[in-house]
């Protein structure tokens, strides 16, 4: 499930973003990994998108 949206996976393992942040693993769905993909490169939590 994606950590932004809520986005759920349907099939086969999908090609998702992984992030850790704080510790905590997250994955984000395609659509919201290409809105956020300034903040992920620059490395920033999502709290920060």
């Amino acid at each position: 499930m994606c950590a932004r949206c809520g986005t759920r996976a349907e099939g086969p393992q999908p090609t998702w973003t992984f992030s850790l942040e704080n510790g905590t693993p997250r994955h984000y769905c395609e659509r919201c990994s290409r809105d956020n993909l300034r903040a992920i490169e620059g490395r920033l939590d999502a709290q920060w998108w």
